[in-house]
């Protein structure tokens, strides 16, 4: 189709998109919490009579344009009561609305409470939202609330064994997912080694999890994306709440800095169960614990802007008797500006700082060990709400990399350690961004965009030559790949572009409505990840590393299509949803056997690409509503790689065979469920089971100098036994609670209810009496009561 016939397509589009608003006006508005003034993320405004919709986006804004004349406007959010207003509208209007927590007794008029239902007409799909008040009913290990783990109880989201970091989505690994907070990356979302999320739960207003549909706004990772909001503090009055737990507290206070259009949120978190090792003698130079800080100021300048300044900041620190220190963490600062250009055009201004730091302290060996990965981001988005069947999302962000692959340097005097840098190196990622939400009719609705990204590996950094192009070689008589010696090296000074990409990423998304209740959806989108986390392990751990795309490493290309039906039941007092999906990779990477990631100068040599497929089936049903609430989710998939021969003669990883990858869970059934008896007690229940992660076992021994070494066969084709565990908790609100303004509650929780010795690993040894292999299972948690004591006033 030549150029002409686009544009003229295009101004068609847009034309029948826009004509319909003739004798129309605009209402728009922001809507708040009544409590605090805090912007709401989500909420619905609806139209009944017409049967049309928008919700607010990130900042609380909305904006329709209707009819002239008397519209009934209903607005509705999860946790808040339902409220209508009658509006006159003659004329572009503006019009904020306050809703009411659940919790709060109003004389206003109320139609009903709010409930959970599946948005049957949108086209979004893929999508997961939690609410915090959810996920704190949710019992978890320890008794901390848990922001990842509630991850885990949804369809196609798995882990990789108990205590492990970050999280798989529908076949993926950790280190394909986009983790954003208040816009800014965190590259790690665990603390202690997986046993904790970085995501302080007081401090969180909105949370999305998007497995495939994702909008073209998003890019850079190739398997899906975790939004999450950051509260922006109360203007209305101060308020404190925090929480004391068997191994770790926190405490959350925000108010006004200028009452009704400023305020300030600051909130901190830390552990102490290493004080108690303190009061052993063999463990008092032993130290395990993290801290980490979320603050937040907001301040509305006028009508049209405001302006906002969030930051994280957390640390783990891991100590064994002064001679081994390890400390890593996120930091992050984004300071926005929100701007209105029009009643219909909403505007984002974003710069963010993201810095993820990893560092040891070997003193017996007596050097230190730094690396870590910075950015810096500048974001522009718009929102442009040209009717109420039409609206555009488009926008631009530039982001600068800088990675440290490791810092080496003497920790004392006496150290035989010399100082060594490895190249530092540097990358540029620029995007630009178009995407639109069209409903087509009353019954079909579509969001179609694209993403335009490019990539520019830069210098400064020695490069390393081979021959014919290739830093890993295949002996075909061993059988086995070997790394390449180079035959020169390449200097490329500062910002002189070593190699470059650029990609276009469709997205597509369609919905088309039975009636009221049903519907069903389809999507395709593309996502390209630049950025590789080297690690072999099945779950990520501080001391990997990310490194950029190059002339040897590939950027990943995720092609993921889904199919799935929607429905709600009784007046949306249940929904069902049923998705397929269908997803393949591109240059996954693969490394060579006894491959060593550790401090490598030439990572090349090691690394082969492969590609990565998977495909499944999720089932979820919710109900709504009623003193017991929750869902069943299951989920049936697949996830494959394979790395095939670059040449006839190459035999690849297995053979050249489709193998299954580490993240591979045929079955995962999860149950979760709460229940009010009444105002003082409240209950929660989790289930879970996973099929056992798959491991590659030895198929045999020899015999070399009288010691018995294992052999091993292909990869991952041995599987650890099934996962699963039973959770519950209980929930004590005193009646005193009602009369003052200091409320507090108990909670009390198992882990492990049954005592289930889930198998985080399984090693191999020899025996020292019998000389012969044996397997050895490693668990992690046994049952793991817990008490906490939360407050607010």
């Amino acid at each position: 189709m030549s150029t002409k016939k686009i544009i003229t397509l295009l101004f068609l589009i847009f034309y029948a998109a826009t004509s319909s608003a003739q004798d129309k006006f605009t209402l728009s508005g922001t809507i708040m919490d009544a409590n605090t003034n805090e912007t709401l993320i989500g909420v619905n405004v609806v139209i009944p009579q017409l049967k049309v919709g928008v919700t607010t986006n990130e900042y609380g804004f909305y904006s329709i344009t209707l009819p002239q004349g008397i519209n009934i406007v209903q607005i509705s959010s999860l946790g808040y009561k339902i409220m209508e207003e009658s509006i006159d509208l003659n004329q572009n209007s503006k019009k904020n609305f306050i809703l009411y927590s659940n919790e709060t007794a109003l004389k206003e008029v109320i139609v009903n409470s709010n409930k959970t239902t599946i948005d049957i007409k949108k086209p979004e799909m893929s999508v997961n939202k939690l609410s915090i008040s959810a996920i704190k009913k949710m019992p978890v290990v320890l008794g901390e609330v848990d922001v990842i783990k509630s991850l885990l109880l949804l369809p196609g989201v798995t882990n990789a064994g108990e205590g492990a970091s970050g999280f798989n989505v529908r076949g993926g690994g950790a280190d394909q997912n986009l983790i954003l907070l208040d816009e800014a990356t965190i590259f790690n979302s665990s603390h202690v080694f997986g046993f904790f999320s970085v995501f302080n739960p007081d401090a969180i207003k909105d949370l999305k999890l998007y497995k495939g549909g994702i909008p073209a706004r998003y890019g850079g990772r190739a398997s899906s994306v975790l939004d999450i909001y950051q509260k922006d503090g109360s203007s209305k009055g101060f308020h404190v709440n925090g929480g004391i737990g068997l191994i770790s507290s926190r405490i959350l206070a925000e108010g006004p800095i200028v009452k009704d259009r400023g305020s300030f949120l600051i909130g901190g978190r830390s552990s102490y169960a290493h004080l108690f090792l303190k009061l052993s003698e063999k463990q008092k130079d032993n130290a395990a614990y993290f801290y980490d800080l979320n603050t937040k100021l907001s301040y509305k300048l006028n009508e049209n802007n405001n302006l906002y300044l969030s930051s994280y900041f957390g640390r783990d620190v891991f100590s064994l008797n002064k001679s081994f220190t390890n400390i890593y963490g996120n930091s992050t600062l984004n300071l926005r500006w929100n701007h209105l250009f029009s009643d219909k055009l909403f505007s984002n201004l974003s710069l963010i700082y993201s810095d993820y730091y990893y560092g040891l302290d070997l003193d017996f060996v007596g050097f230190k060990w730094d690396s870590g990965i910075k950015n810096y981001n500048v974001k522009y988005d718009f929102k442009n709400y040209i009717s109420d069947k039409f609206k555009l999302n488009y926008g631009a962000n530039a982001i600068y990399y800088e990675f440290n692959p490791g810092t080496i340097k003497p920790s004392n005097a006496d150290s035989g350690i010399n100082f060594d840098q490895l190249d530092k190196k540097y990358a540029f990622e620029p995007a630009l961004y178009l995407n639109a939400d069209h409903d087509l009719s009353n019954k079909i609705a579509v969001s179609y965009g694209i993403r335009y990204s490019l990539f520019y590996r830069l210098g400064q950094s020695t490069v390393n030559i081979y021959e014919n192009n290739n830093p890993v070689l295949f002996d075909s008589d061993l059988q086995i790949y070997e790394k390449a010696t180079p035959i020169g090296t390449k200097y490329y000074g500062k910002n002189k572009t070593i190699k470059t990409y650029s990609n276009f990423e469709p997205r597509f998304s369609f919905a088309y409505q039975i009636n009221d209740d049903q519907s069903i959806k389809t999507s395709y989108n593309r996502m390209v990840q630049y950025l590789q986390l080297i690690s072999n392990t099945s779950s990520p751990t501080p001391l990997d590393i990310w490194t950029p795309s190059d002339e040897f490493i590939k950027p990943q290309i995720a092609d993921q299509v889904a199919l799935g039906y929607f429905r709600n039941f009784k007046d949306g007092e249940y929904s069902f949803e049923v998705e397929t999906y269908y997803k393949v990779v591109k240059n996954r990477l693969d490394y060579i056997d006894g491959a060593n990631l550790i401090a490598n100068k030439a990572i090349e040599q090691i690394i082969l690409n492969g590609q990565l497929r998977s495909y499944g089936l999720e089932l979820m049903l919710r109900k709504n509503e009623g003193r017991l609430n929750g869902w069943i989710s299951y989920t049936l998939s697949k996830s494959e790689q394979q790395t095939p021969g670059r040449t006839a003669t190459e035999s690849g990883i297995n053979n050249g065979a489709w193998y299954n990858s580490v993240y591979d869970k045929l079955h995962n059934v999860a149950v979760t469920s709460a229940y009010n008896l009444n105002d003082k007690w409240s209950f929660g229940a989790n289930f879970a089971l996973q099929t056992g992660q798959p491991a590659t076992f030895p198929n045999g021994r020899y015999e070399y100098l009288g010691i018995v070494v294992p052999s091993y066969g292909l990869r991952n084709e041995n599987r650890l036994p099934t996962y699963h565990h039973l959770d519950i908790s209980a929930t004590l609100t005193p009646e005193k609670n009602k009369d003052r303004n200091w409320k507090g509650e108990w909670v009390f929780s198992i882990y492990n209810l049954y005592n289930r010795k889930n198998a985080a690993s399984i090693n191999f040894r020899q025996n020292v009496d019998s000389g012969n292999n044996e397997a050895v299972k490693t668990s992690i948690f046994g049952i793991v009561p817990a008490v906490s004591y939360n407050f607010k006033f």
